[in-house]
This record gives C-alpha cells, sequence and structure tokens, in this order.
C-alpha cells in the first residue's frame, strides 16, 4: 500500500478511536514531522533548548491525545503538525520569558523564509506570533495561508487544496499577508 494512503488510513483509525493505530502512525510521518520541525528551529537561536527530536515528539503527543480528533488526510495532519510545533515553541518563549523576568534574553527567529523585507533584522518569536493572531482576527485565512506556508512548509498548490482557494487566491493571501506583517513587526516587539 502506498505509505500516504497508509498514513491516511491510520488517521481514519485514530479518528474512530483505534489507539494502536497511533503506534503504526509514527514511524510513517516521523521523517516528515522531523523536517518540519528542524525548519521552525532553524529559525531558532542556536543554542536553542529543544532539539527537532524533542520537538516532534511534544507537538505529536498533544495531537494524538486529544480527545476527539478528525484528520482529513496525511496533509492535514501534517498542517496541524506544523501548527502544533509552532505553539510549542511560542509556549517555550513564554515559559523562558517569566522565567527571566522581563525577557531579557527573548529568543528570536530570522524572517528571512517569510521574506517580509524587515531588513534582515532579527524578530522575537512573540512578536511574530502577535502578528499572527491579530492577522487572524482581521483576516482568519491570509494568517492560515501564513501558517500553512511558511511555518508547515507546504506550496501554494497544497495550501490551495487544504484550504479549498485557487492557487492565485493563495498567492494574493500571501502576498497581502506578507506586507502586512512586515508593517506590522516593524512597529516594535510585543509589550
Amino acid at each position: 500500500m502506498n505509505p500516504q494512503h497508509q498514513v491516511t488510513q491510520l488517521l481514519g483509525q485514530i479518528n474512530h478511536g483505534d489507539r494502536d493505530a497511533v503506534e503504526e502512525l509514527m514511524p510513517l510521518v516521523y521523517e516528515e514531522l522531523r523536517r518540519i520541525a528542524s525548519r521552525h528551529l532553524s529559525h531558532e537561536r542556536v543554542n536553542h533548548t529543544l532539539q527537532p527530536t524533542a520537538l516532534v515528539h511534544e507537538a505529536f503527543l498533544r495531537m494524538v491525545d486529544q480527545q476527539e480528533s478528525h484528520w482529513q488526510n496525511r496533509l492535514h495532519f501534517l498542517n496541524v503538525a506544523a501548527t502544533v510545533m509552532r505553539r510549542v515553541l511560542i509556549d517555550h518563549a513564554r515559559t523562558k520569558l517569566r522565567e527571566k523576568r522581563g525577557g531579557a534574553n527573548q529568543q528570536r527567529v530570522q524572517l528571512d523564509d517569510l521574506q517580509i523585507g524587515v531588513d534582515d533584522k532579527l524578530v522575537e518569536v512573540l512578536s511574530i506570533d502577535a502578528a499572527l493572531k491579530k492577522l487572524a482576527e482581521l483576516d482568519p485565512d491570509q494568517a492560515r495561508v501564513v501558517e500553512l506556508r511558511f511555518f508547515g512548509g507546504v506550496s501554494v498548490e497544497e495550501a490551495a487544496e487544504i484550504m479549498g482557494l485557487s492557487t492565485a487566491t493563495v498567492k494574493r493571501y500571501t502576498n497581502s499577508a506578507r506586507a502586512w506583517l512586515a508593517r506590522e513587526i516593524k512597529k516594535g516587539p510585543v509589550e
């Protein structure tokens, strides 16, 4: 059986409460999850305390421990994983900031992949998260495109398929969100 179809079949079993399918799923998606985790961590500081393996395991546990899951297919699962990994990193950053009382050693991320045009300045993880949350309030679809494309690493075509949009719309949302995020992030760090 094609591994992609096998993943989709296992996700369906997990949707119906088959906990044994979880153990079968991990080896099939592990390398892809590790690639997504490495992509996320490439934006973090060099000496980050989380490693790709730990990020994969934390995200995987959060996802499969949900009471109800409604995985549509492999691509849906991987994109949710990318979002969960981003949330794990945000939670980690918030914890570190609380520990440092004011966040003197805030975690930073380079926005090269977002190509937002912030003059190659390092931008705080929490600033990006705050900007994305604000964008989600204004335009949830544009925020989701950013999550899928830049944090999930999916192509324009894959994002269009996931969201049920045309590729032209995904490209337009990408460009619009990129410009909006650049303006928002340039306003300054999270208070």
